[in-house]
């Protein structure tokens, strides 16, 4: 395992801002790593990546104890973490050397261009970080947590601030990375990690509620299917709410409903079969899962 969190707990005062949680991320894997504002994401973000310390458990990277071996553990860690400091009064290519320098990175100069290069920073190079807009910037930090060739990839927020085309860039970059590295990043933007996770780990007021693919999650529990279906005629939600399986019936207008089940197929086929009988007139039925935003709101609603 390239990281491994066993019990994981951090406490501030009262609250456990992280209470003992437990996931381990393959080599090759990208796993976004959800939750809301204070949930406990950066927290533990901080701690696999040794710049706090647990109240209880432990962290490992690439088989590296990060409690006991904390500079070693930094050495196969790439983190870009969601303030992104950088020197503003020095040249992209400056900064990027004294970062590589402070890594002890051989072949430095070959590397910088390099990772230049891998992030879209050719044409920016020679300015300084201070005249470069917020998206390069974040290329920039990106640039700098690949320095040293990194078996381990931490990025925290990466895309904050960027705008449509420039989340689809290092989207991309993030996803070829992702071939021969571990990648763990935070978003807040669904659509972005739909696009490049198979996975997520989903935390709330400091516990893991979900660690699974996202295509499980949108199959695995009651409500994560969706039927919606326009009538002719006005329809009651109480016979609606007869049919087995559906778990929730939402009104969208006077014809339209959304129903939520685990099981789309069958609902559609007890759906038809009820219209036969009460001699209702469908205009549309169709079946669809869940957004990754939606399954988010169900798991980290403030009734959880």
């Amino acid at each position: 395992m390239s990281i491994t969190v066993n019990h994981l707990t951090k406490i501030y005062g009262a609250q456990k801002a992280v209470n003992n949680i437990s996931f381990s991320i393959n080599k090759g894997e990208i796993v976004g790593f959800l939750g809301p504002n204070g949930a406990g994401k950066s927290t533990t973000m901080k701690i696999i990546t040794g710049y706090l310390q647990p109240d209880d458990g432990n962290a490992m990277v690439c088989g590296i104890a990060v409690n006991e071996n904390n500079n070693e553990s930094k050495k196969k860690i790439g983190y870009l973490p969601e303030a992104n400091p950088l020197y503003y009064d020095m040249y992209v290519r400056e900064y990027l050397q004294f970062v590589g320098n402070v890594h002890e990175v051989d072949n430095l100069k070959e590397q910088i261009e390099k990772v230049i290069l891998t992030v879209g920073l050719k044409l920016e190079a020679n300015k300084k970080i201070s005249q470069l807009s917020k998206g390069y910037k974040q290329r920039v930090g990106l640039a700098a947590a690949l320095i040293h060739n990194p078996e381990v990839l931490i990025l925290d927020e990466p895309t904050s601030g960027l705008d449509p085309n420039q989340i689809v860039e290092i989207r991309e970059v993030i996803k070829e990375l992702g071939k021969d590295k571990t990648v763990l990043f935070s978003s807040h933007i669904m659509q972005e990690v739909e696009a490049i996770c198979d996975r997520v780990i989903i935390i709330n007021k400091g516990q893991i509620v979900a660690d699974d693919s996202i295509s499980h999650l949108q199959q695995g529990k009651a409500g994560n299917q969706v039927v919606i279906i326009q009538f002719k005629e006005k329809i009651g939600a109480e016979a609606l709410q007869q049919v087995t399986g559906v778990a929730q019936v939402q009104k969208m207008d006077d014809y339209s409903w959304k129903l939520g089940t685990a099981n789309a197929e069958d609902v559609r086929k007890q759906l038809l079969a009820l219209s036969l009988q009460n001699n209702w007139n469908i205009v549309s039925l169709q079946s669809e899962s869940n957004s990754l935003e939606e399954i988010f709101r169900q798991l980290t609603s403030s009734n959880n």
